[in-house]
């Protein structure tokens, strides 16, 4: 792994006023990681703008976290497989519009088309992973960065995966998309090691989501912890506390 590796404070857990009076982006907000962390973020105090290609999936995001008494999440469907940079900064544009500030991304959209030997290994399942895990999330950042840098202080959260594991066979393109995702981080972090904007890395332990349940279809999922505690652990890389872990991935892990 090319980024220094950091460990969540002991104790740490976020409490009510944590993200106060911050915007924070959640890509894939629909799914396991995402609607955790759009739903910490929001119990944090943040103002939660989820995002998905699906909207009907954000709408009950929408409706679930109202029914259980979090604040008003904004929705703004985006679809990472064929947005466009004009949309990219239209959805920038919105934000500043809308809110005059942006504070935090959490890039949980992932495309992942199962385990799969090269050689079967469909062209576009290939191409769309290195995009959707990769390219947009570029994109989405540089649109960003003029109000992320506004902000007195802001934070980019990108969620790698096991690099032990998907160096080994049939991880294909999404294990190969995970690596350059890493090594994206790294070049941002060194763009940035000085200004207001962080940029974190964030290594889960296997957690239950349908992620899991597709690589490791053997497994019985429902003995994996929920999304819940990496959520915490995003809420604590999106808040002030974390500046001393700028530039590192945050492994979740058990030692």
């Amino acid at each position: 792994m090319a980024l220094p590796a950091t460990r969540l404070p002991d104790g740490w857990q976020p409490v009510g006023d944590t993200l106060a009076d911050r915007v924070v982006l959640v890509t894939g907000a629909y799914g396991g990681l995402g609607s955790a962390v759009a739903r910490a973020a929001s119990r944090a105090g943040a103002t939660v703008v989820i995002t998905g290609k699906r909207k009907r999936q954000l709408e009950q995001l929408y409706d679930a976290m109202r029914a259980e008494g979090l604040g008003e999440p904004v929705i703004h469907p985006l679809d990472m497989e064929v947005a466009t940079p004009r949309e990219y900064n239209a959805l920038a544009e919105g934000l500043e519009r809308d809110f005059g500030r942006l504070d935090g991304i959490v890039h949980c959209a992932a495309s992942f088309a199962g385990l799969t030997p090269i050689s079967m290994h469909r062209p576009d399942d290939w191409l769309r992973a290195l995009h959707v895990n990769v390219s947009a999330p570029f994109a989405l950042t540089q649109a960003c960065l003029p109000l992320l840098n506004q902000a007195g202080d802001s934070a980019v959260v990108f969620v790698l995966d096991n690099p032990e594991l998907l160096q080994r066979a049939h991880w294909g393109g999404y294990g190969v998309s995970k690596a350059a995702l890493e090594r994206f981080v790294a070049i941002l972090h060194e763009e940035n090691d000085s200004g207001p904007l962080r940029v974190h890395a964030m290594l889960p332990a296997p957690m239950r989501t349908a992620l899991r349940r597709q690589a490791y279809f053997g497994e019985d999922i429902m003995q994996r912890p929920t999304p819940d505690a990496t959520a915490a652990a995003a809420v604590y890389l999106l808040s002030a506390q974390a500046v001393a872990a700028r530039g590192a991935v945050l492994d979740l892990r058990a030692d």
